[in-house]
């Protein structure tokens, strides 16, 4: 699954994609795994609506500010994303979620999203 990302903490729902994924493989249950092959984007559950959209966005950057004196940034020239990096490690890359009858066992106000914290 390929989802297009433009960075600066852009949030992708991706729950009808992976829902679609689960349906086509025609298994009826067990556990299905999302993960992501970049160091500056995560995988989450969220109750997905705009108030929490701009809430997460502002809570990341309060909690890991995009401050051009990170390290990363400093003992590598030209780079500016110290910041994705970290956000990237502490939310992490991957879920797993279950899924029976050949639907995934998702709470009502959950929805599964992607993050990307690159700029």
């Amino acid at each position: 699954m390929t989802v297009g990302m433009k960075g600066d903490t852009q949030i992708e729902n991706v729950t009808s994609l992976v829902q679609k994924a689960v349906a086509d493989s025609g298994l009826r249950a067990g556990i299905v795994t999302l993960f992501i092959t970049h160091t500056t984007a995560s995988v989450l559950v969220i109750e997905d609506e705009p108030g929490i959209r701009v809430d997460t966005k502002t809570l990341w950057d309060r909690l890991i500010p995009s401050d051009p004196d990170w390290q990363h940034n400093r003992l590598n020239a030209g780079e500016t994303n110290g910041h994705s990096h970290l956000r990237g490690q502490l939310q992490g890359p991957s879920l797993t979620i279950p899924f029976t009858n050949g639907s995934l066992m998702l709470g009502v106000w959950q929805q599964l999203v992607v993050l990307d914290f690159d700029t």
